[in-house]
């Protein structure tokens, strides 16, 4: 093994240039990874954090679309130590090979492969931006490094019924992969031997060995029928090489995690976002925030801590099953398996069920919302209620599949 004596150079791309079309209204003037998350998080810090905490510090995102307010958090959040060599540095799309934008995640990664020639790392993680999880990148390059291969999908099952959503992976022998299908029908879709309801989806994430990784981009730009994208070409035609591998994600141990270890969630869609939110409030929480062993890195704003208070007429407040940001203030007010970002304001009387408010969110006394994401600054007056007629809700709101009501920044409520 060429690696025993040290570690080898690794340097990270995050991929941050997706539109985001089905996160909408949260990405009408944001990029995907730049919608909060979590209370005061972005979608950006989980992936960056993964790799900060497992000590790869050589880290560029690839942008494109509405990056402005990600660019911004980039800067401000996560500078390293330049002295270290450290970086997390946000890279437009710059046109390098010919006056076009990324056709694709493959294109993304072929238009920027000079940085690959400035940093001469021996292995490369292309990483997505908008996955809520926790991995150890380190057990994960260690896999790489000992099957062989070319490339590493880090795999996760999932219910066969949601295989339209992935990328399928088919084993062979021990973990090499046999064959990979981008989003296939369900109905279409072998099942696990051993769990024939479930498949083996990708996650995402790859490790590429530098030299693979470039010669499959000159590769697939040249090839006549491309859609220049990772999961859809590049790992095929390394299937078709026999050099690509899984990586078991159920093997990855993160330091200092309790409960559920193996928590992985693609917030794609509205319903996926939400649902992850409530994943984060239970008593037994399917992905828990706090491990301090592990911590989710973030910017850290300067606010006073969260109040709550009781009032005159309404008496105490209730809090059950909630996350409750810096800032927020609650008086007199019910809430439950919500989150409360930083500077929410909850009035009097008001009742706030299963809901998700981001910053500068404000209640009106005796409003009530239910199963609702609201953008930043959306003002609930006094006495309305959102979530709780959706037919009406549909006439103004955006209403997911599954009946989540949706405001976008600042939108006006219907009084």
């Amino acid at each position: 093994m060429p690696f025993l004596d040290h570690r080898p150079k690794v340097l990270s791309i995050i991929l941050a240039g997706g539109e985001g079309k089905r996160l909408a209204p949260l990405t009408h003037d944001r990029a995907k990874p730049a919608v909060p998350f979590g209370g005061h998080y972005r979608l950006i810090d989980f992936p960056l954090s993964n790799l900060a905490n497992g000590g790869y510090r050589k880290i560029v995102v690839l942008t494109q679309y509405k990056s402005h307010s990600l660019d911004v958090h980039l800067s401000l959040t996560w500078r390293m130590s330049a002295v270290l060599g450290n970086y997390v540095t946000s890279v437009p799309a710059q046109m390098r090979r010919g006056p076009r934008w990324f056709l694709g995640s493959a294109d993304a990664l072929f238009q920027n492969l000079n940085l690959i020639d400035d940093e001469k790392p021996d292995f490369v993680f292309v990483f997505g931006a908008d996955h809520i999880y926790r991995i150890d990148p380190v057990q994960m390059l260690d896999h790489h490094i000992d099957c062989g291969a070319g490339v590493t999908v880090a795999g996760i099952r999932v219910p066969r019924d949601q295989s339209d959503q992935f990328g399928v992976i088919r084993l062979g022998e021990g973990s090499d992969i046999e064959e990979f299908l981008e989003k296939p029908p369900s109905d279409e879709t072998q099942g696990l031997n051993d769990e024939p309801d479930s498949i083996l989806a990708s996650m995402g994430n790859y490790v590429f060995t530098t030299d693979t990784l470039v010669d499959l981009l000159h590769e697939n730009e040249k090839a006549e029928s491309t859609g220049h994208d990772v999961g859809g070409d590049l790992i095929p035609m390394m299937v078709s090489k026999g050099e690509a591998s899984v990586y078991d994600f159920t093997q990855n141990r993160v330091p200092g995690q309790i409960g559920r270890p193996h928590y992985w969630r693609d917030v794609g869609t509205i319903d996926s976002y939400y649902e992850a939110h409530m994943d984060l409030v239970g008593h037994d929480p399917a992905f828990n925030l706090y491990n301090s062993e592990w911590p989710i890195y973030t910017l850290g704003r300067t606010l006073p801590p969260a109040k709550i208070d009781d009032h005159g007429d309404y008496g105490p407040s209730d809090l059950r099953r909630s996350i409750i940001s810096n800032g927020a203030i609650v008086v007199g007010a019910e809430v439950s398996d919500s989150v409360l970002s930083p500077d929410v304001a909850i009035g009097a009387g008001a009742v706030v069920e299963r809901s998700v408010l981001l910053d500068g969110v404000k209640i009106g006394e005796g409003a009530r919302v239910r199963g609702v994401v609201l953008d930043k600054n959306v003002v609930v007056p006094p006495g309305v209620t959102l979530g709780y007629d959706l037919e009406h809700d549909r006439e103004h709101y955006t209403v997911s599949e599954g009946g989540v009501v949706v405001l976008a920044k600042a939108q006006p409520v219907v009084v």
